[in-house]
């Protein structure tokens, strides 16, 4: 793909396997701070990223292979104007508990999100191949998937630690916009749910969070408006049912987290 500045491409690729999305990009966007619901896995081709994490900033060249876990806020920024380009892999938790239940008994994550090892990039190449075939063979993509996903977690995967909970006051904020993120929501009712002042809530849940309640009720509305879409619904129907204002706040919204307009992307995992 072209890497001339002012490129952005974003190719949603049909999945032969349910819950396994793959994606190809290449583009000089600064994406902002946000998380997937996923399991994430890529390697970058060509360029090179700066990201935020949460060990702090790190940098993937040509060859690395990043990654990311479900709940991980990360961002991802090029290190000059020629951009990068890579491909990933999401996978939703269950199909990675399910891929490994002989193998794994307690919950993991992946212990870093950029990675230089040549042997998982190449078990990689070949799984994206085998997904993204014009005419996949499912037997073929199992076996692929299995043995990529146990060669990541038994080089680079760790039992899952105990999470730092964020202060009740956040985690009751946290509460309520999960519970309900089609539904209004203001600093005024949030603080009021956490007993502290709107200043309190909001600097508490940028400091715990990474973000701000408006960022992380778009990336939860931008969520639900995702599983709306794989389900058939149109990008109008999804706007409303996710709680934005119209069709225009829902696909820039999923742009800046996505790459790619929900139209886009729902004609790919309705194929």
């Amino acid at each position: 793909m072209p890497r001339e500045r002012g490129t952005h491409h974003v190719q949603p690729h049909g999945s032969a396997y349910p819950g396994v999305e793959a994606v190809t990009l290449a583009s000089d966007r600064a994406f902002p701070r946000h998380a997937h619901d996923q399991f994430g896995l890529g390697v970058l081709s060509t360029g090179a990223q700066r990201s935020w994490s949460g060990i702090g900033p790190v940098e993937a060249g040509p060859g690395d292979i990043i990654t990311v876990n479900p709940g991980e806020m990360h961002d991802g920024v090029p290190m000059d104007a020629r951009g990068r380009h890579w491909r990933m892999l999401y996978f939703d938790p269950p199909v990675l508990a399910r891929a490994l239940h002989d193998e794994i008994l307690h919950p993991v994550e992946i212990t870093r999100p950029v990675l230089r090892d040549t042997r998982l990039a190449g078990r990689f190449a070949r799984l994206f191949a085998a997904i993204t075939a014009p005419a996949p063979d499912r037997l073929a993509v199992e076996e692929e998937m299995l043995r990529t996903l146990a060669l990541l977690l038994r080089r680079h995967g760790a039992r899952r630690p105990p999470r730092r909970e964020p202060p009740p006051c956040i985690r009751l904020a946290l509460r309520r916009l999960d519970a309900a993120p089609d539904q209004p929501a203001s600093l005024a009712e949030l603080a009021a749910l956490a007993g502290v002042s709107r200043f309190q809530l909001l600097r508490g849940f940028v400091r715990d969070v990474g973000i701000t309640p408006y960022a992380y009720l778009l990336q939860r509305r931008v969520g639900l408006a995702r599983q709306l879409l794989k389900t058939g619904l149109a990008p109008a129907e999804a706007a409303a049912a996710a709680g934005f204002a119209d069709q225009s706040h829902m696909t820039r919204a999923f742009v800046r987290q996505f790459g790619v307009t929900p139209a886009r992307y729902r004609a790919a995992v309705m194929r």
